[in-house]
């Protein structure tokens, strides 16, 4: 919608009154209705969400339309939650795609399963499923029947005073190429797709033949052509009253021949898959705080951020297979997004610190860091001298109490860190690295134009405990200002010094064990549950197929081709260096003058977190390199892995293996790649071993007992899969361009069999939505002696279950608020949290007194009970009523107790009596 909805904002009110009459005739239909065609790989469903809420809310405001059908047929593979979520919960009656594996469609041409009902969810089951239809080629019309001015298909010669007159030979055509596709397809309707891509720049042209075609086609008599939309199709094949095949789980990974698996962008532009996943969830937070403060109707507002994050989920943005200078032009958008949302964080701050004693006027200043994943935050390094101190405000966007380390670059030594109430709380000084300096520097000059004016010493860590949808604050001082210690300040030595030729790093539960010559991770034990697992992370690359005269096929932005995998070897003198201290332990590794690692491991967790700076690859001998991390253990996990569907269930992966035809093996690395964006695990009769992501990613388990992720990926070759251009990134300050460095974090845990559960959804969260921090300074105490320190929006006696996450709280333009929850669970999954669960939203709202709650669909574009209503209900082979998943009951206006089951989100607007802000 977001091309359309620039296009109509420049019509003339007659042309959009005729638009309105064709959209009403129904001669024009509104499908999919998203802001764009997303990708179903590598975007988070929460962004998914958001965007179609974006262009169905557009479409209802303008023509008083919801539309009917999916349309995902350009993506490069189907996702579960795209048939469940952003399918059947939506109100679609069906979805259609024309992307799938080449042998899958050969068997389901031969079988006549090109359409199917689809069951996305195991938890949520016939509930949820979708009609769904697979073109059988592409989605272009059939070969002959293309008529734009250059296209060579034969035009109808329809003048019998004409040498080429050939009415009789183009209806043959004609009703040959409808009886091959009927053949393929059940019941007597098929669709075509009258277009294709850079089409219609001279429509006339079109409509001429399809008129002529319809005219004398009909009056052959054989075939009935008509015009038609997706929903009269649907419509028709409904009423035919089959009995359809069923479909379980997704369609990953599609290759469209033998060597051309499309599982590289599952990694593609892994920078800009990073940035939209932080402003993600920059942009839940921030409409949060924008509801607490009160919707602006002039100034700064979260709109732009949600417009740009919208079109980022194009299935050629995020996804990484656009050109540069277009992920520039995404990259951009969402950052004049940030900017005004900034505003918003800072202002709706300063409302709910503001104190009803404070004299002043205008509320604090708030800044934050951006650039702080580079350690750069002018506010943190400024010294603090004569008196001043630095105030941390840390607000929390989950609906339960977190306690996390916070970790913020500062100048000085002598640091004092205290809470909200006075209090001294422990922290920690590590030496900021030359690697991560360097870093530093260069991409603040290549951001900001300037070169950062301070060169911080230390990162400072402390553990803050934040309570739910609120905030706490924290005083960072220098010493003297205070009675009592300081920080602490990291140990720091090299594995040369280690006992037994073993360094062992870890203050809490979780200990890591390495042997010092090497430096490779090899052990893992947990005290607390006693988990002791031989585990080793290592890093490889595979080198990018070039493509050859015989095999033009090359490794780039879609695909991943490998040819040859190559071990990283450790290239430094010194294999290890740790600092130790009370809240974390690092282990920092120089694997070559382009990979750079930090293990952490924090006092109070039970996870290993990892965050490794990768780049410039080098492609100075002429072949690109994709990097990969392996993490190895001795589970016997019988080629059985288990990825996430865009963050939500986790599907059930064999090597070599598909559960719907049976696969001839051609590229056994590529071929056993899926898209990542919550995690991957692994398991076996006692154990299982997780790894999490803070970006989209693909992976894979291409050896028992072993997780691989890619990391990062330099190409110097196009694929030839439409992009144009190879997927060779650069940042550039001033002349000087390098090869893009990445900067992530995966993070790696292992549990008794069963237990992995909890993390995977809880830390998950957390990934998703970091705390949000905002600083601002003060002289001696009078910030905190005049200003609110605490603030939770909720019952200060609640919590959310500990299996429920709001996923969106929104002040609408129309006063009404839009509430999500989420079950972060599917069934099964955990002994405890596999249940039923129910929040209180008395409790949720207590400050403001509800007047009326509707639930929606997904979209909130039409009331949930609406939605079921029109529900089509397909006859599907082999189904079974017990399969239809358990739901919440329904919403009693008086307890306002809203129950949902595993895997279920509800949506609701709710009108309050008067939006009375917080602090005001």
């Amino acid at each position: 919608m977001a091309f359309f909805q620039r296009w109509w904002s420049q019509q003339s009110p007659l042309l959009q009154t005729k638009v309105k009459e064709l959209v009403n005739s129904g001669q024009l239909e509104f499908i999919n209705g998203g802001m764009c065609m997303h990708d179903e790989a590598t975007p988070h469903y929460i962004d998914l969400i958001d965007q179609t809420t974006l262009g169905h809310q557009f479409i209802k405001f303008e023509f008083g339309q919801k539309p009917r059908v999916g349309w995902q047929i350009d993506p490069f593979g189907h996702s579960a939650v795209q048939a469940y979520l952003l399918g059947a919960e939506l109100g679609f009656d069906s979805l259609f795609f024309a992307r799938i594996d080449y042998q899958d469609r050969a068997k389901r041409k031969d079988e006549k399963t090109l359409e199917v009902v689809w069951q996305g969810s195991k938890s949520l089951g016939s509930s949820s499923q979708i009609f769904t239809g697979i073109f059988p080629k592409h989605y272009d019309p059939p070969d002959g029947f293309t008529f734009e001015i250059n296209d060579v298909s034969p035009p109808i010669q329809d003048d019998v005073l004409l040498f080429d007159y050939n009415v009789e030979e183009r209806v043959n055509d004609f009703v040959a190429a409808a009886l091959a596709q009927a053949n393929v397809t059940r019941t007597n309707h098929i669709m075509w797709c009258m277009g294709t891509d850079f089409r219609y720049q001279y429509a006339l042209t079109w409509f001429r033949q399809m008129d002529k075609f319809i005219h004398y086609v009909n009056m052959d008599g054989r075939v009935n052509a008509l015009y038609s939309t997706p929903s009269i199709y649907t419509d028709a094949k409904y009423a035919a009253d089959e009995i359809w095949p069923l479909k379980t789980g997704d369609f990953f990974p599609y290759a469209d021949h033998e060597n051309a698996y499309w599982t590289g962008y599952f990694t593609s532009r892994p920078a800009l898959k990073g940035y939209v996943r932080t402003m993600s969830g920059y942009y839940l937070a921030a409409r949060q705080l924008e509801f607490f403060k009160g919707r602006s109707s002039s100034g700064a507002n979260t709109d732009a951020l949600g417009d740009a994050l919208a079109i980022a989920q194009h299935h050629d943005a995020v996804s990484g297979t656009e050109r540069q200078h277009v992920a520039a032009d995404y990259a951009k958008r969402i950052s004049m997004g940030y900017a005004q949302a900034e505003e918003v964080v800072a202002s709706s701050l300063a409302l709910l610190t503001h104190s009803s004693t404070s004299h002043e006027s205008s509320g604090s200043k708030f800044q934050q860091c951006p650039l702080l994943n580079i350690s750069y935050c002018p506010p943190s390094e400024a010294a603090l001298s004569n008196g001043k101190s630095l105030v941390v405000v840390v607000y929390n966007p989950l609906g339960w109490k977190r306690e996390e380390v916070v970790r913020i670059p500062v100048s000085s030594e002598g640091i004092v860190v205290l809470d909200s109430g006075g209090r001294e709380i422990e922290s920690q000084l590590l030496p900021l690295a030359n690697a991560y300096l360097s870093t530093r520097n260069y991409h603040v000059r290549a951001y900001l134009g300037r070169s950062p004016s301070a060169t911080p010493k230390y990162s400072l860590a402390f553990t803050a405990s934040v309570p739910p949808l609120g905030f706490s604050t924290y005083v960072v001082s220098t010493g003297n200002q205070t009675v009592g210690g300081s920080s602490t300040m990291s140990t720091v030595y090299t594995s040369q010094r280690s006992v037994d030729n073993t360094v062992e790093i870890g203050q809490g539960n979780l200990r890591l064990h390495y042997p010092a010559d090497e430096g490779k991770l090899m052990r893992y034990f947990n005290i607390r549950n006693s988990v002791t697992a031989s585990a080793e992370q290592s890093y490889s690359y595979y080198s990018g197929y070039n493509g050859t005269d015989k095999d033009s096929q090359a490794s780039g932005a879609y695909i991943f081709r490998p040819n040859g995998t190559y071990p990283i070897k450790y290239e430094g003198q010194v294999p290890l260096t740790v600092m130790s201290g009370p809240i974390m332990d690092e282990v920092h590794q120089q694997l070559n003058a382009w990979l750079y690692q930090v293990t952490r491991v924090y006092k109070g967790k039970e996870h290993v977190e990892v965050e490794f700076n990768i780049g410039p690859i080098p492609v100075d001998d002429g072949f690109g390199k994709e990097i990969a991390t392996q993490i190895k253990t001795n589970l016997k996990t019988n080629k059985t892995f288990y990825t996430d569907s865009n963050g939500r269930d986790f599907i059930k992966r064999v090597r070599d293996y598909r559960e719907d035809w049976d696969l001839q093996v051609t590229e056994p690395i590529a071929g056993n790649y899926y898209p990542i964006n919550l995690g991957i695990y692994v398991e076996d009769e006692t154990t299982e071993l997780s790894v999490l992501v803070d970006r989209a990613v693909g992976g894979s388990s291409l050896v028992d007992g072993q997780i691989e992720l890619m990391l990062h990926r330099r190409l110097i070759h196009d694929d030839a899969k439409g992009v144009g251009e190879a997927l060779n990134e650069e940042v550039c300050v001033l002349n000087d361009c390098k090869g893009l460095i990445v900067q992530g974090k995966f993070y790696v845990r292992i549990d008794p069999r069963g237990e992995g559960a909890k993390w995977r959804r809880s830390f998950g969260q957390e990934i998703y939505s970091p705390l949000l921090l905002a600083f601002t300074e003060q002289d001696g105490n009078s910030w905190i002696n005049s200003h609110v320190p605490t603030f939770s929006a909720i019952d200060p006696s609640y919590s959310l279950p500990n299996n429920i996450a709001v996923i969106t709280l929104q002040e609408l333009e129309s006063g009404k608020v839009l509430l999500r929850l989420a079950h972060l669970y599917e069934t099964g999954e955990d002994k405890d949290y596999s249940v039923m669960s129910s929040v209180e939203l008395k409790r949720l709202f207590p400050n403001k007194k509800i007047s009326k709650v509707t639930e929606m669909n997904l979209s909130a574009n039409q009331e949930k009970a609406e939605m079921e209503r029109k529900r089509l209900a397909w006859k599907v082979k082999g189904s079974m009523e017990a399969a239809k998943g358990a739901r919440g009951g329904p919403l009693d206006p008086k307890m306002l107790v809203v129950e949902l089951a595993p895997m279920e989100i509800r949506t609701f607007l709710i009108n309050f009596e008067v939006i009375k802000m917080f602090g005001s």
